[in-house]
């Protein structure tokens, strides 16, 4: 599987071209590997990349961690393909082959690594193919669509590009219902919201505006005054107001920690906790965040893990 795994320069079939503006270790190789190699590569891709995704690791129970890698690693490329190319035209080829390999993985014959593991996942909580494919839908969408009209227009994007990670991690967790996958959908919405608002100028320096352009309009923000980095005084109050309504989301998704067991219980008061920090932490700033991306303190990220870990323990005795 070294071909698999190295990062070092290699020779990409011509079939394959548009790879190589990525890690060489993302490329679909000729022949699959084996369930071994495959979950070994997953495992490598997520302990490699400090994300929220991979946190989960930490608390439930280890007979999941393999298929949380498998679903990582997935997540991770995808989104890769979608945002780190910096083509659209290239990105959508690219994300045609790897719906490709997703349609192997439920046909039965995958040769990427990530596609191997994840059918074993996919048997063995019977995941709908669906919710994998709503992921490249909205990386899709973003090549073409930089600009969404209304909050309802941003929602549908969050129904692709944020909700299909909760219900993933409820499938793996055993959890199937319409009422808890609303449940963490309201979570996932939330937390996408909070990245959004956290990184406006992150996002306007690659073409895309997240904030609702009628929303800009009634608070008087313009298209200019996010190029030039001004925050003014309508810009923090239309800041304000998007934070707030997030965390509205946050709250309707709460309920969900009652309803799943303890450890995942810990995860989710991890994510909406974390989440929750970055509108405080915006509010902190007064709102400016052109310019001036909020982050979140090292103690702060080492508290709110702390808390989660405390709340194991204590679930414990």
């Amino acid at each position: 599987m070294a071909s698999i795994a190295s990062n070092d320069s290699r020779t990409v079939p011509a079939s394959l071209a548009g790879w190589d503006r990525l890690p060489a270790s993302y490329a679909i190789p000729e022949s699959a590997p084996t369930l071994a190699e495959a979950q070994e590569y997953c495992r490598r891709l997520a302990r490699s990349r400090y994300e929220n995704f991979s946190v989960a690791s930490w608390f439930l129970p280890q007979r999941l961690r393999q298929h949380f890698f498998n679903v990582y690693a997935y997540c991770r490329i995808s989104d890769d393909l979608g945002d780190e190319v910096g083509d659209p035209p290239a990105s959508l080829e690219l994300l045609d082959q790897w719906q490709a390999e997703l349609d192997a993985c439920y046909s039965g014959n995958p040769r990427h690594p990530v596609f191997v593991a994840l059918a074993d996942t996919v048997r063995r909580f019977d995941i709908p193919r669906r919710t994998f494919a709503d992921l490249l839908t909205a990386f899709r969408q973003d090549q073409t669509v930089t600009r969404y009209p209304t909050f309802d227009d941003l929602l549908g994007y969050c129904h692709n590009s944020a909700n299909p990670v909760g219900r993933l991690v409820l499938y793996v967790c055993g959890y199937r219902d319409a009422g808890r996958q609303q449940l963490s959908d309201f979570t996932c919405t939330a937390l996408q919201l909070a990245n959004f608002w956290q990184d406006v100028s992150v996002d306007y320096a690659k073409g895309r505006i997240y904030l609702p352009l009628d929303d800009m309009r009634r608070f008087g923000v313009s298209e200019d005054d996010l190029a030039a980095q001004r925050n003014t005084a309508a810009f923090c109050h239309l800041m304000r107001f998007e934070v707030e309504r997030a965390r509205e989301w946050f709250q309707r998704g709460w309920p969900l920690a009652g309803k799943v067991d303890r450890a995942l219980a810990l995860d989710i008061e991890l994510f909406s906790r974390g989440g929750q920090e970055i509108l405080r932490a915006i509010g902190r700033q007064g709102y400016a965040v052109l310019g001036r991306r909020p982050a979140i303190s090292k103690s702060r990220k080492l508290a709110l893990v702390a808390r989660a870990a405390w709340g194991k323990l204590g679930g414990a005795n």
